[in-house]
């Protein structure tokens, strides 16, 4: 079964060309079946880039995805078309009252502020809680999972005195985890980000549980049975030359950056970049929709109670 998406929306003809199987709404709407529903809250400055690099990703399972675009309500976004945004987005506001089989956080380039500072922390809270009677699960990601963790479990972020920067290998340390079913005992994984997140503070928090780890850049993948949630620290998303387009940004501007680690060919920015971490990605989004398929209840509005 293939994702569901606007045939307008950018992603649509993106995933298409490269054999992902997507459907038109009109299309899916002549299938008997009931979709799941998959939310995509885009902190991301880049709008379109992100939200098709997970459309990517959640497209490519057997089940009907029906995907929806959401973005804070008082945010406004500086980097992309407000007609975009107004057609193919609705605010928090607008979807409260609905039922989600599963929610994507993505991450936001503001780790280094304070989450207090945050001009929309106040409704990102709102949202976290709203989850766990409205959201079946959670996939937070960078910013978005340690903003999770700090909501939820009081675990603080640590600012570094340089940036994790790259693809670096990471630990498998739960292979019967639904979550890493299939997945080998170590891969790689790209990396970005001025901040962590320490074990000893994690496994301060007897409901956490790290899944996944590099011994460079730390605990990469942390679920909470208790909130349904999965706090993913790095970009198991990210295109082939998305490391490539933060490097040249930075180097453009002279920003201080080093060359992302493990990245390049022989480190040479002159090369093209390959992409070692792709077929882990489809694997860990497979393993998350799955696990959602089979423990989600059929009518959304059972979610977060006992029978959940």
């Amino acid at each position: 079964m293939p994702i569901r998406l606007p045939e307008n929306l950018p992603a649509f003809g993106t995933l298409k060309t490269e054999g992902v199987n997507v459907m038109s709404e009109s299309a899916a709407d002549l299938q008997d079946i009931r979709p799941l529903r998959i939310a995509l809250l885009n902190l991301m400055p880049k709008k379109i880039e992100t939200e098709t690099q997970f459309s990517r990703l959640i497209g490519a399972t057997p089940l009907q995805i029906e995907l929806h675009l959401i973005r804070m309500s008082e945010h406004v976004s500086k980097n992309t078309d407000p007609s975009h945004l107004e057609e193919f987005y609705r605010t928090f506001e607008d979807i409260k009252d609905e039922y989600f089989d599963g929610l994507i956080i993505t991450g936001a380039p503001i780790e280094q502020i304070p989450f207090e500072d945050v001009t929309y922390w106040k409704e990102l809270k709102e949202i976290f809680n709203w989850t766990q009677t409205h959201v079946h699960s959670t996939m937070a990601v960078c910013w978005g999972g340690m903003a999770a963790l700090y909501h939820f479990h009081d675990v603080p972020k640590q600012l570094l005195d340089a940036k994790y920067f790259g693809c670096f290998r990471h630990n498998n340390l739960a292979p019967t985890s639904p979550y890493l079913r299939g997945i080998s005992d170590d891969f790689l994984v790209p990396v970005s980000r001025w901040t962590e997140i320490l074990r000893a503070d994690i496994d301060n928090v007897e409901e956490l549980e790290v899944l996944v780890e590099s011994e460079i850049s730390g605990p990469c993948l942390i679920e909470s049975k208790k909130h349904r949630i999965l706090m993913n620290l790095n970009h198991f998303e990210y295109d082939s030359d998305t490391l490539k387009g933060e490097y040249d940004r930075d180097i453009k501007a002279q920003n201080p950056i080093n060359i992302p680690d493990n990245y390049y060919p022989n480190n040479d920015p002159s090369q093209q970049p390959k992409n070692r971490w792709m077929s882990t990605a489809h694997l860990l989004y497979g393993n998350w929709i799955n696990e959602i398929y089979q423990t989600t209840p059929f009518d959304l509005t059972k979610i977060g109670t006992q029978n959940d």
